[in-house]
């Protein structure tokens, strides 16, 4: 049921909290009774929260203030809203799911929200019905928006600026919300404590506190930030979130304590595929049906997990149902221990901070920066997808020149330009800004391209900046029927 609920837009969860179509009295999920009043105005802007001036009784107390409505629980920090004042007003977080049942987010002044979770108070005939809505209207626009049929009634030059403004809004916030990443682990530093199995718990003082450049001098603090960005981008869609929770585990401090004189790499493999649950249990296995590399990362674990008493995980974590075998959690790990070595042996941030500070050429730089991102295929995973069962083909690369530049323009752009604005250095933060602007990227998806062809921009869907404006739009005005408030969709339906 949790993958058919993922085909509901947050405009039908909209209509259903507008409608109050609910089968069953609504509860927190610490179990307070909510009574609602009134459920607010729908909010038109394409920022802020769902719903306006809402009216809701939670227990015995009547709040009034906004609504914001999310497809899962997680998004209310993946989105940013924790970090964005204009939702400092918001009484309920409503989500549609929320596996772990987490009761609460907290807004950037600090202050907590409950949430509840839409998939406990709604029957599943109407989910059901929904879906099917979905699909049918997929049918006959599939690969088109509502414009579609009228977009060149705007004019080319007030499209590409329109684009270019949200490909700007785009980067601006994955900076903000890398930097806010920033201080969560720098506030975790100061009281040298490990990283909450709840993010939500860090204290409320840390929404108060006024960080300096000072706060940030620690070279570890750069690397587990790199660190973390890289693994979420090399989960791609399906395992983006345990990518990102495996970088936390198998943190810096962690892999810092490892023993130098020996393969390191060999060391962070072993390590990684320990921790993330897809090592396989040599034990239970006759010795003839384990290879000499799986046999190694086995016995470099014995030496390695005494100095581990963090959270492991298991295979069922993990995604390869309709995943590419190139895009498998094993390649992608593989890729990303290599991405360690650079980090901790060889110095990446800083030899990436010369190559900005350095190359006058955006072309060249470009270059230079795609050439180290890509990850050239080698040793045992060369030829495997997964463990002791050999690929019928050759495996080319770990990261190829698509997912290079995909990282590159998610991660390396914003971090850089969140480094240089902490340590006050704006010329190069302008620098780095430049180069997503010449950017030409080798990488495309479905909704970029179903966007430039919709509203006839397909001699843009390659740039960058406006490639990257065609998801905001996407995601801030056109999945959310806020055609009204798009300044393509003024002219169209006006």
């Amino acid at each position: 049921m949790m993958q058919r609920l993922a085909h509901i837009d947050e405009s039908e969860l909209q209509k259903i909290w507008l409608n109050q179509s609910f089968t069953s009295k609504l509860k927190t999920l610490s179990g307070d009774n909510i009574s609602v009043l009134d459920p607010g105005t729908l909010n038109s802007d394409s920022a802020g929260p769902d719903f306006h001036n809402a009216r809701i009784r939670i227990g015995n107390l009547v709040y009034v203030g906004d609504i914001e409505i999310d497809k899962d629980y997680s998004s209310w920090k993946s989105h940013g809203h924790n970090i964005d004042v204009k939702h400092n007003k918001v009484i309920l977080h409503i989500s549609l799911t929320n596996k772990n049942n987490q009761h609460y987010v907290y807004t950037k002044d600090g202050r907590k929200v409950p949430n509840i979770c839409l998939s406990q108070f709604m029957e599943k005939e109407i989910f059901e019905k929904i879906i099917a809505d979905r699909k049918e209207i997929n049918k006959t626009t599939k690969g088109k928006l509502k414009c579609a049929s009228n977009s060149a009634a705007v004019e080319y030059h007030v499209k590409k600026q329109f684009l270019a403004e949200l490909g700007i809004e785009r980067i601006s916030k994955k900076s903000n919300r890398i930097y806010h990443r920033l201080t969560e682990l720098a506030y975790l530093n100061e009281l040298n404590i490990k990283e909450p199995v709840i993010k939500y718990d860090l204290h409320p003082d840390f929404e108060n506190k006024k960080f300096t450049h000072e706060d940030f001098k620690e070279k570890k603090l750069w690397q587990q930030l790199f660190y973390e960005l890289l693994f979420e981008a090399l989960g791609y869609t399906k395992n983006k979130s345990i990518m990102l929770k495996l970088a936390q585990a198998a943190d810096i401090n962690l892999l810092n304590k490892l023993d130098s004189d020996k393969n390191f790499n060999l060391t962070v493999e072993s390590v990684l595929f320990n921790i993330s649950g897809l090592m396989p249990e040599v034990r239970n296995l006759p010795k003839e049906e384990v290879s000499d590399y799986t046999m190694a990362l086995f016995k470099r674990w014995e030496d390695i997990a005494k100095l581990y008493d963090g959270e492991k995980y298991d295979e069922t974590d993990w995604h390869f149902f309709r995943t590419r075998p190139q895009n498998f959690p094993t390649i992608r790990i593989t890729g990303g221990a290599k991405y360690i070595e650079m980090i901790l042996k060889e110095n990446m941030i800083g030899n990436i901070i010369k190559k900005i500070e350095e190359i006058r050429s955006t072309k060249v730089l470009i270059s230079s920066l795609r050439s180290l991102m890509i990850i050239k295929a080698k040793g045992f995973w060369k030829t495997h997808y997964v463990f002791d069962q050999s690929a019928k083909q050759e495996i080319k690369y770990f990261v190829g020149i698509s997912r290079a530049d995909e990282i590159i323009i998610n991660v390396v752009i914003p971090f850089f330009m969140v480094y240089f604005d902490v340590f006050g250095n704006k010329v190069l933060s302008k620098k780095v800004l430049s180069i997503y602007n010449s950017y030409d990227q080798r990488f495309s998806n479905r909704i970029i391209e179903d966007v430039a062809q919709s509203i006839q921009t397909p001699d843009l869907l390659k740039k960058s900046i406006y490639a990257q404006g065609m998801i905001q739009l996407f995601r801030s005005y056109c999945s959310k029927d806020k055609c009204l408030q798009c300044r393509i969709g003024k002219v169209v339906f006006t």
